[in-house]
């Protein structure tokens, strides 16, 4: 399978079809697309893997984003978030024979940028589906596989702004989410990189002139910049790729063979394809190629 990336120049009207589809996903009580849960899972695991611990006490906790629309959105009257994170996190939880739309056994938690490693680390979550860039940095402390899809670091402005791209922000205030890769690709660049605790805040720094502007996956800004129609504009080409993958904690290493072994799946049998359609296809940008999983470290 090609490793593709996930265009960013995404038309940014196109993308108000697919807002109004997450604003109505937790409208539904499954919010979203359903899954087949798997029956008698934790015969499948061998004794002693965190895999069937799970399946057999059939609970288990998914850190998400709840900020970002088309990825992972929770609105307040919803029951879930939705988004492609969420529906990618839902195979795998349906693969352990748990519910992903039964409350009682899955808790859905908002896990913003800055404590994805600390809530692995403590045991807080079990995998983590959050806009989640896979880095060395980061495998040092915590597992990371996948991707499951890749894209690219661009810049949000206001609709009136002049500037055309990261290089017309050198030595000025660019906002991303603190804890985030994107801090550091925005340095790299020259400009002054502005951590704030969620990707709405720092959109709303954008809105007040607080900062120039705003960085971060190009997917995440075009949704932004829809729910801001007329306000705000996703400009320039990607400065970067950005695999994104599931995050679980390195105490349970065994977990890496079978998250690529439902991710493997879900690209041969067509529900990887489905989930991207029905969380970013309405938008109108093409469905890629699933990208191609890293290998998982020796045991």
């Amino acid at each position: 399978m090609r490793h593709t990336r996930i265009k960013a120049a995404i038309a940014v009207l196109g993308l108000s079809l697919s807002l109004a589809a997450c604003g109505d996903a937790g409208s539904d009580d499954d919010g979203g697309a359903d899954v087949e849960v798997k029956e008698n899972a934790a015969d499948e695991f061998d004794d002693g893997t965190y895999m069937k611990e799970l399946a057999e006490a059939g609970k288990i906790t998914v850190g998400v984003k709840y900020d970002q629309p088309g990825l992972g959105f929770k609105g307040a009257t919803d029951d879930i978030p939705s988004g492609f994170d969420v529906e990618i996190a839902k195979l795998l939880v349906a693969d352990l024979g748990i519910d992903p739309a039964d409350t009682d056994a899955t808790t859905w938690e908002e896990t913003i940028s800055d404590n994805r490693e600390p809530f692995l680390e403590q045991g807080k979550v079990d995998l983590v589906l959050a806009s989640y860039s896979i880095t060395d940095e980061r495998r040092q402390v915590v597992g990371q596989t996948g991707p499951y899809f890749t894209t690219g670091q661009q810049v949000l402005v206001k609709s009136d702004s002049d500037v055309e791209s990261i290089a017309d922000l050198k030595g000025e205030e660019v906002c991303s989410v603190t804890g985030s890769t994107s801090i550091d690709r925005i340095n790299e660049e020259g400009a002054k990189g502005v951590g704030f605790d969620s990707y709405s805040e720092c959109v709303q720094k954008v809105l007040d002139g607080t900062v120039s502007a705003m960085s971060t996956d190009g997917s995440i800004l075009a949704g932004f910049a829809a729910q801001n129609e007329g306000q705000l504009k996703v400009i320039g080409d990607e400065f970067s790729e950005e695999n994104i993958g599931v995050g679980y904690s390195l105490e349970h290493p065994e977990m890496c063979e079978w998250i690529n072994g439902v991710l493997e799946e879900s690209f041969e049998n067509g529900s990887w394809e489905k989930a991207f359609e029905d969380t970013l296809g309405p938008s109108g940008v093409e469905t890629p190629d699933p990208p191609t999983l890293d290998e998982c470290p020796a045991a």
